[in-house]
């Protein structure tokens, strides 16, 4: 099949915007809970009631007015996920003001372009920290007026600033924009070249969510519906999200650091999580290091066997045997359920998106309780273009298209994408908005395949496509998300361009390595001395097979390298989305790619 498309389920005045969407969720229920937040990390959630989160974001918004804040002006927020982000977020919209995130991790020369190619006239940042960054870049952006700093005051400062402002210019802001109208402009991550300026309007956050929560209703919106925020709201899957939760009816909450993560899941209990496949990966790996650790591997492992036997035996027509019934039973009670514990206990759905999570893992979640729902798209999708839905799903599969939304496989091979979530163009980039967008069909640079049922499988990035010497077409995706879900193993960069043959530059997880060699009953290590230790060398090599029985020979991996470095965000090889800046790496590790391939051409 080349083509799909899902009806749309609601259809949205014309004339409406996000701001009357917030307003239906608050005028709808006022005094139940919309957001939690806490005010110090060990402190309690604390609930907001729409009522309650309305008057703060009403006087958030007269601030940004009484600090000059035009309709239609940039107003950008530099910060990490917090309770605030949100607050602002709505309020520039009450306010009829256009938001524009910067990623917490930027440079001072990407908060550089981004702040001049947006036109960004007043900023809020998060710490002193970002606040010096932005200074760095000063004299470059004459139309930034103004820096606010949320540790020191920035949000009580605006709702002094506006005492003065009345009701009804707020209420006036409110009903300015359109659906057809820029909601907001989000700059992609960059992986190649300077970022470029997303603008997504308020119909494709309005349109798409409310269909959306239409089709994942059990998800979304069953009673209780709570979900935790982690992922960096700069970020299209998370900001997507925090709008979603308003027609859905759910509770939101934020947690900015990820090393609580584990203690803020226990503590807040959503029922619904969302996630890249990398933090899958993580907790899978350190509840197995952990029973290893305890001498408990085996029985870790056997239920981990259990619980992806199970789930794939969902899928076959007479269901589990009574037999693996029992089974899955006992291995719950030995393992399976602590692991739902520390998700905090209530979570059933789980949605996760950015790459690939790969079919045993998801097996495994299923088998557990936890139904992960891959879904895949784009910051010029507004997020998701595809998603498994409850009893429509296949592992393995990035799901079928949402509804308004159409996905057709190119002659190619390269995905398209129609429909509500597609944004309108690049900000002040004619050209690049001409060469993504034919007929409203956007070209997602992804490669993939559509079966007979309409579910899409992504196969690979068209850009990224290994031609090796033989001519051999190789799509590094798959080797490369298979070798991640190893302990030891943090990044995987496939290589072999115009080579005889695929090879991989390998890094080693400085938080996995630790626990596996206790859990080997081996010595502490530095990274240094792990990298050349034959035990890990060994069960990496093991690692590299398994990985290779996805492949052809042709497309296997025959030599690796381990890098001495991580590749992170903080030394600027992965994106904020952990997405691998592929060609800096190449071009910064040139002199490893060519030892794997000197002296012997070909093995």
């Amino acid at each position: 099949m080349d083509e799909f498309s899902t009806p749309l389920l609601i259809e949205v005045d014309p004339s409406s915007n996000l701001n009357a969407l917030f307003a239906a969720r608050v005028q709808s229920d006022p005094d139940s809970p919309v957001v939690e937040h806490k005010t110090q990390d060990d402190g309690p959630w604390i609930p907001l009631t729409g009522r309650e989160l309305d008057a703060e974001v009403v006087a958030v918004a007269k601030g940004l007015v009484a600090r000059g804040v035009e309709p239609g002006d940039r107003v950008g927020i530099m910060s990490r996920t917090r309770y605030e982000w949100s607050l602002l977020d709505w309020a520039a919209w009450a306010a009829g003001a256009v938001p524009v995130p910067l990623y917490e991790t930027s440079s001072a020369e990407q908060v550089a372009w981004i702040l001049t190619d947006a036109d960004v006239s007043l900023l809020v940042v998060e710490s002193a920290e970002h606040a010096a960054t932005v200074d760095e870049v000063r004299p470059d952006t004459p139309n930034l007026r103004e820096v606010l700093v949320i540790d020191d005051g920035a949000i009580d400062s605006l709702v002094a600033a506006g005492v003065d402002v009345s009701d009804d210019e707020i209420a006036r802001r409110r009903a300015l924009a359109s659906l057809a109208d820029i909601a907001t402009v989000i700059y992609t991550s960059g992986t190649t070249g300077r970022p470029k300026g997303v603008e997504l309007t308020h119909g494709n956050f309005y349109e798409l969510t409310v269909n959306a929560v239409a089709d994942l209703h059990e998800v979304v919106s069953e009673p209780g519906a709570r979900t935790l925020l982690f992922m960096p709201l700069a970020h299209v899957f998370a900001r997507f999200i925090h709008v979603l939760v308003m027609p859905a009816g759910a509770v939101l909450g934020h947690t900015p650091d990820t090393r609580t993560l584990i203690d803020d899941l226990a503590s807040f209990q959503p029922t619904f999580i969302l996630a890249v496949p990398r933090v899958f990966e993580k907790v899978y790996n350190s509840a197995e290091q952990k029973a290893v650790a305890g001498g408990k591997g085996a029985i870790f492992q056997r239920a981990a066997k259990t619980s992806i036997v199970y789930s794939r035996a969902l899928d076959t027509p007479r269901g589990p045997s009574p037999w693996l019934r029992l089974q899955h039973k006992v291995a719950d009670v030995l393992v399976l359920k602590r692991l739902r514990a520390a998700l905090g206990g209530r979570a059933r759905w789980a949605i996760s998106g950015g790459a690939p999570l790969g079919e045993r893992l998801g097996h495994f979640y299923r088998g557990l309780g936890l139904n992960v729902l891959e879904g895949y798209g784009l910051t010029e999708t507004t997020a998701p273009a595809t998603v498994n839905r409850p009893g429509k799903t296949k592992i393995g599969s990035v799901g079928l298209p949402l509804p308004g939304s159409s996905v057709r496989i190119a002659a190619d091979g390269e995905i398209e994408v129609k429909g509500i979530q597609v944004f309108r163009g690049y900000h002040a980039n004619e050209a690049a908005t001409d060469e993504s967008l034919t007929d409203g069909w956007f070209r997602t640079g992804d490669l993939g395949a559509i079966d007979d049922e309409g579910y899409l499988s992504i196969t690979g990035r068209k850009k990224e496509i290994i031609v090796t010497a033989g001519g051999k077409n190789v799509a590094p995706a798959v080797l490369e998300d298979r070798l991640r879900g190893h302990p030891l193993i943090s990044q995987v960069v496939v290589v072999g361009d115009a080579q005889p043959f695929i090879g991989a530059l390998v890094t080693l997880d400085p938080e996995g390595v630790p626990g596996w060699l206790a859990a080997h009953n081996k010595p502490a290590l530095s990274m240094a001395e792990a990298a050349a230790d034959a035990d890990v060398l060994a069960s990496i090599d093991k690692a590299v097979e398994r990985a290779n029985k996805a492949v052809s020979r042709a497309e296997s991996i025959r030599k690796y390298r381990i890098l001495d470095t991580d590749l992170t965000i903080a030394n600027g090889y992965l994106t904020p989305k952990l997405s691998v800046k592929r060609s800096l790496v190449l071009k910064d590790f040139s002199a490893e790619v060519d030892a794997l391939y000197a002296g012997k051409r070909d093995d």
